[in-house]
């Protein structure tokens, strides 16, 4: 007599709570999903027709494509702080409000009716700007210069005679003392726009220490990734973020972390890296949101319901075909699980199989 193999139970996906990871791995669907046992082929021929009532379930064999999506918390804000601090002297005169936005060349603060503009860079002025210095940080100084409107000086990593002249304009117009030279503690350097969270000081403080609290302009999604799952995500990479009313905007990878964290401890501990994305617009400033990417996609391919798979004795999986009156099993190969189908080779598009309910 030809073996049955045992049916592993039927598992219907359910969707997942909000907030929750969920996963849509082949290997997952694959245990979970196989619905009823296949005749073994034994000693007969394989893929001998047996006479039984066409049964009411059945699916045809399609082409298709198959998208595989990782669905996993993350919060919308505008990325971690970062604090601005005065190096001069004198009295904090000026302070702006919270929630402020500062652009290139406005002040941040104002120290003895001076103000101090904000630049855009990532290297922090650590020395006196003048007639003869070069590096880095004298290119990025001249690149603001030339983006707030002055010229007459190359753009490039020296100080020179032309520079000064830019500086003493740019001086003149801010009403600062025209010096010609620039201090560390006459400007602020940050990576672009600040947004103004929390004022640190007051005004009549010393102006020296941290002075206020501020964000990228930028609305952006931060991720805790499962380092396991760093390969399925890459920068560039388009996603879908659900917001907590439940509307979806565009998003897009930005940056994966190289730095692994981990948090817990004994069997909930957890090691992840940072993921962040830019956001599509939204009236939302912060919240819980989940972020779905398209992991893994497969064009044009023979797909059938995973109900469809039986287990045959023999190993491996098939499908029951129906032909007219009867039935017979098939082995087929299977390939990715997705959107509840699985990618099948070894039957002809437009076969018709059992779906076992």
């Amino acid at each position: 007599m030809t073996q049955l193999a045992a049916p592993p139970s039927v598992t219907r996906r359910r969707r997942r709570p909000a907030r929750v990871a969920a996963w849509t791995g082949g290997a997952a669907l694959l245990a979970a999903a196989v619905t009823a046992a296949a005749l073994g082929f034994g000693g007969s021929s394989p893929g001998t027709a047996t006479a039984v009532r066409t049964p009411p379930a059945t699916a045809k064999v399609t082409r298709t494509t198959l998208t595989d999506t990782k669905t996993v918390p993350g919060t919308l804000g505008y990325g971690d702080p970062l604090t601005v601090t005065a190096r001069g002297q004198g009295t904090i005169t000026w302070l702006p409000a919270e929630g402020a936005v500062i652009t290139r060349g406005r002040a941040v603060y104002s120290a003895d009716a001076d103000r101090v503009p904000l630049l855009y860079g990532t290297m922090p002025l650590y020395r006196t700007l003048r007639d003869g210095v070069e590096g880095k940080d004298v290119e990025e100084f001249e690149r603001n210069l030339a983006k707030l409107g002055y010229d007459g000086f190359d753009v490039d990593d020296t100080f020179t005679w032309a520079t000064r002249e830019a500086v003493e304009d740019w001086q003149d117009d801010l009403g600062l003392p025209v010096t010609g030279t620039v201090e560390p503690g006459d400007v602020v350097v940050a990576p672009g726009p600040l947004r103004v969270t929390t004022v640190k000081t007051a005004l009549g403080a010393t102006a020296s220490g941290p002075v206020l609290e501020a964000t990228r302009t930028t609305k952006q999604v931060a991720v805790d990734l499962d380092a396991a799952d760093r390969h399925l995500v890459r920068r560039g990479m388009k996603a879908t973020i659900e917001l907590p009313d439940g509307s979806t905007v565009d998003g897009k990878v930005t940056s994966v972390g190289k730095v692994a964290r981990q948090t817990g401890e004994g069997q909930d501990l957890t090691t992840t890296v940072e993921v962040t994305l830019s956001v599509g617009k939204t009236s939302f400033d912060t919240g819980p949101v989940d972020v779905t990417v398209v992991s893994a996609r497969r064009e044009d391919v023979l797909a059938v319901p995973v109900g469809a798979l039986v287990a045959l004795a023999e190993g491996g999986y098939g499908v029951q075909v129906v032909e007219g009156t009867a039935t017979r099993y098939v082995a087929v190969e299977t390939g990715m699980f997705a959107d509840g189908k699985v990618e099948v080779t070894g039957v002809a598009e437009g076969t018709t199989v059992v779906v076992p309910t």
